[in-house]
């Protein structure tokens, strides 16, 4: 059996036709045949381990699933259409009314929305613990309390949370630990080896890895990933058979692209460290890093997500966003081009000012997805539109 995950992402196929093709072809069916009534019956009853409808499980999303899971060393896995799908049904298959979620105050601002809006409909409420309160993490624990969530690195701080501390603690309470595994990839990091339970990815990102799809899958425990796809069976957020393909094709070249985009924003890091325009710069692994020991246990490069702070606020950072030439205005990230997000105006404009700075988003955050152009080109966009908001 192959170890390695440059290899798990190429070679974990679906079973061949008897066309013997050597590309997995997609599998564009709501529904499957079956021999007899028999046969019929028996899989209604789950007594066969085989495809019924693509609401529950189709080739292509099987094979995508199976890679992840290979990747993250999981037992079992879902994929949903989106990455807040995945977030969704995840919650909701795992909590009942009266539970209790102690969360990172750092995380993306539409599961944030979710748990602050729309899961206390159903009387489950969420206490949230501060990046710098992680070792405080015990104080918030309450005897209702089901589930630990968190993301890391953080989303769009670039904070890095002690995978292994959160682990031992959620073991010790016996509390379901939930990574949010999107800004590093199966590739760059697996929270599973330090004691989480179920991880999350939204695929749209670095998982497609051109900003052409939306998926979402959470793999993990198979008991839970059992209720998380009885949930999901029933209330149908499964991902179409196209973006699977498309998703799990993009599997195979993620190495590859992860390698580049970490090697490019870590020049892009270093460059703004040393910008007379830039406040702070966020890198996993820039050596200024408040957590970049833990960075490099934690994780294979530091991902390709940069985090600044411009000098002169929000005006500032609204002549730089207004200066880009060469690089995306967008809210995706994870795109084979690099992409600039002002987090406070998008990403998490519908969470208090008072919640994004506990966050640590302030006002002139700039959150840059580096993306695989030459990195002299990249650089030189990001110095002429920092130039031009000094003045």
């Amino acid at each position: 059996m192959h170890e390695n995950l440059e290899t798990l992402a190429i070679r974990n196929q679906a079973e061949r036709s008897q066309y013997l093709e050597h590309s997995v072809p997609i599998y564009l069916t709501s529904s499957y045949v079956f021999e007899d009534a028999e046969d019929m019956r028996a899989s209604f009853a789950d007594e066969k381990d085989r495809n019924i409808y693509s609401r529950y499980s189709n080739p292509n999303t099987s094979e995508f699933i199976d890679k992840i899971c290979k990747m993250e060393g999981a037992e079992r896995g879902y994929a949903f259409a989106t990455g807040m799908s995945a977030v969704f049904s995840t919650f909701g298959a795992l909590l009942s009314a009266g539970d209790h979620v102690v969360s990172c105050r750092s995380i993306f601002g539409s599961t944030q929305t979710m748990l602050n809006t729309i899961l206390p409909k159903w009387d489950i409420t969420t206490s949230y613990f501060k990046i710098t309160e992680t070792e405080q993490l015990e104080d918030f624990i309450q005897p209702n309390t089901k589930v630990i969530y968190a993301e890391s690195p953080t989303n769009p701080a670039v904070d890095i949370l002690d995978l292994e501390y959160l682990g031992k603690i959620a073991k010790k309470h016996n509390l379901i630990l939930i990574i949010d595994n999107c800004f590093a990839t199966p590739y760059l990091q697996q929270p599973i080896k330090f004691g989480a339970d179920l991880v999350i990815h939204s695929a749209t990102k670095m998982i497609d890895g051109q900003g052409r799809v939306l998926g979402g899958v959470t793999v993990g425990k198979a008991d839970l990933i059992k209720k998380i796809y009885l949930f999901s069976r029933n209330t149908g957020p499964a991902l179409s058979p196209f973006n699977a393909w498309v998703l799990s094709k993009s599997l195979e070249t993620l190495p590859v692209r992860a390698d580049k985009h970490c090697e490019n924003a870590l020049k892009v890091a270093e460059f703004l460290e040393t910008h007379p325009q830039v406040d702070t710069v966020k890198y996993p692994f820039l050596k200024s890093h408040p957590q970049y020991q833990l960075g490099k246990k934690q994780m294979k490069h530091g991902g390709g997500i940069v985090a600044f702070q411009i000098k002169g606020g929000v005006q500032a950072g609204q002549k730089f966003l207004n200066s880009i030439k060469l690089l995306s205005l967008s809210a995706n990230l994870g795109d084979t081009r690099s992409i600039v997000t002002h987090p406070a105006s998008t990403t998490h404009a519908k969470v208090t000012e008072e919640e994004r700075l506990e966050a640590g988003i302030t006002a002139g955050l700039v959150r840059i997805s580096v993306g695989l152009e030459h990195i002299d080109d990249i650089i030189s966009d990001l110095k002429q539109a920092l130039e031009n908001a000094k003045h």
